[in-house]
């Protein structure tokens, strides 16, 4: 009885469907006494070796698979950012990070910024890297951060900053989000903004990006001494900076208006 209660064992349920019909044979006192003929012990070895080389090649095999899912996760990223074609990783960024932060944001089709946390550092860190070095060090979320840190956390000071929002023509001075993907800037060059790219939808707000920002991927340890200098931030500020309409005091100056509506 103990024999076959541990043979229903779940630890053995793969052993057992592989079991020859000999091993449900009891042995008897006169089974014990059968010598065993040296062809016959021949044979068991025989068998027993090609089982092991079986179960180590499908052992290799599944190895050989976790290595090359990992290392073509993220080829596709690269080869659209060594091709300076920043739309099409944009569009894959995206695909991953929804990939990366598991099952649930797989079946719903985005991230939940309550998510960001469980996403493995090496994965957000693995596609910064792709951008940083296919961009010359101008484009992905640890330049993004290093602006945010050095506008203080603002997320209107940073839209401006990299450029997600545009100065309206318009009497006083008025900033209106860009729209995608026309409005926005797929080409690298001097007149790119630091930081534009990868973009992250605000569609729900801020609490995705402020996720993202604040990974322990991207933290490092000049963060506490963020560039505070006005003549580091991008144009964008700059232009907001001369054009906004001062009263006497400086109280209520700011006449810059900020449209809500996040359509990227």
């Amino acid at each position: 009885m103990a024999t076959t209660n541990s043979l229903h064992h779940s630890s053995y349920t793969h052993h057992r469907h592989n079991l020859p019909s000999q091993s449900h044979f009891v042995p008897t006192s006169l089974s014990l006494k059968q010598p065993t003929s040296a062809a016959t012990f021949s044979l068991i070895c025989s068998a027993s070796s090609s089982s092991s080389v079986a179960v180590s090649a499908v052992s290799t095999a599944n190895a050989s698979a976790t290595t090359a899912e990992t290392a073509t996760i993220f080829d596709v990223l690269e080869n659209h950012l060594v091709g300076q074609n920043f739309r099409q990783a944009d569009e894959e960024t995206r695909r991953l990070l929804i990939q990366i932060a598991g099952e649930a944001a797989v079946k719903r089709g985005y991230v939940f910024f309550s998510e960001v946390k469980s996403i493995s550092t090496e994965d957000l860190q693995a596609i910064d890297d792709l951008w940083m070095k296919h961009s010359d060090g101008r484009f992905g979320y640890s330049v993004q951060r290093k602006i945010w840190l050095k506008v203080k956390k603002d997320f209107t000071r940073f839209f401006v900053t990299v450029e997600w929002m545009k100065l309206l023509d318009t009497e006083v001075v008025q900033y209106g989000y860009r729209a995608f993907p026309d409005e926005f800037k797929w080409e690298l060059n001097d007149e790119t903004p630091l930081g534009h790219l990868p973009l992250t939808n605000a569609l729900r707000g801020t609490q995705l990006l402020k996720c993202v920002l604040s990974h322990p991927a991207f933290a490092t340890a000049d963060d506490d001494n963020s560039g505070e200098t006005e003549q580091e931030l991008n144009r964008g500020v700059a232009v907001a900076k001369e054009q906004q309409t001062e009263t006497p005091g400086g109280v209520g100056g700011d006449k810059r208006v900020f449209k809500t509506n996040y359509t990227f």
